[in-house]
């Protein structure tokens, strides 16, 4: 079973830390270890598979779950959300590839060699002129690595036409993402109060979203949100960067 982070209160990246185990309800608490012998003395019913960490309280007040979780839902169950939000909708891409890219007409012209970087408006670009020009922000921070993987090229190059249509989208080293902390999933979080976490299969295609609005999990999104937008780079000038070293 593998494990998704879920928030620290450590400057430095390291303990104390908490996770979601997948595959249960559990919660995987990373701290220091006890080792006061009058505390340990305390502890009632030990088994001799256990072992005891501190955390702060900050911690647990900040990211413990406190409801249960939602089952999967089919992402068309959020699609109205994308006109129905009040401010803003934000998204962290984590993947080096997906994919609906991989499988469309559009990528297929990319990989013969047409320019995809200013294209007429299709549904998703007309929706984004619509909510922007009523003041309301498309914020967009993708991971990327060095090289760039081709998933992460055709979205670079496409995303400029998202852009002209109102998106702010940014990129962000997959290294840096790592030493802040960042999330290993991707996510879109609606006015800092609903997160749809995306869930994929091993060849990156979308299974489905789980819901939350447990305050958790929307405060561990918007610290997300916040130190990926801090430092991440405009599409402009990432693309301006890539250029210059190939």
């Amino acid at each position: 079973m593998g494990l998704r982070f879920i928030g620290t209160t450590s400057d430095a990246g390291d303990c104390p830390t908490l996770y979601e185990i997948d595959g249960s309800t559990d919660i995987l608490v990373q701290g220091d270890r006890v080792t006061d012998p009058e505390h340990l003395a305390q502890l009632r019913n030990v088994k001799p598979e256990e072992t005891f960490v501190r955390v702060p309280r900050d911690l647990l007040v900040r990211f413990a779950p406190r409801t249960e979780p939602r089952g999967m839902v089919p992402f068309s169950t959020i699609a109205h959300l994308f006109a129905d939000f009040q401010h803003t909708a934000f998204r962290l891409e984590t993947r080096r590839g997906y994919a609906t890219d991989r499988h469309s007409e559009k990528w297929q012209r990319w990989q013969n060699g047409a320019d995809i970087a200013a294209e007429p408006d299709d549904a998703w670009r007309e929706n984004v002129r619509r909510q922007t020009e009523q003041g309301k922000r498309f914020e967009r921070v993708r991971l990327v690595d060095s090289p760039l993987t081709d998933g992460q090229r055709f979205l670079l190059t496409s995303g400029h036409s998202n852009v002209a249509a109102g998106e702010d989208i940014r990129n962000l080293p997959r290294s840096q993402a790592v030493r802040l902390g960042l999330p290993d999933y991707d996510f879109w979080l609606f006015d800092s109060r609903l997160v749809a976490r995306f869930v994929f299969d091993d060849d990156d295609v979308t299974q489905g979203v789980t819901l939350s609005e447990d305050p958790a999990d929307v405060a561990a999104a918007c610290q997300a949100r916040d130190a990926a937008w801090h430092h991440a780079t405009v599409t402009a000038e990432f693309a301006r960067t890539v250029a210059s070293t190939v």
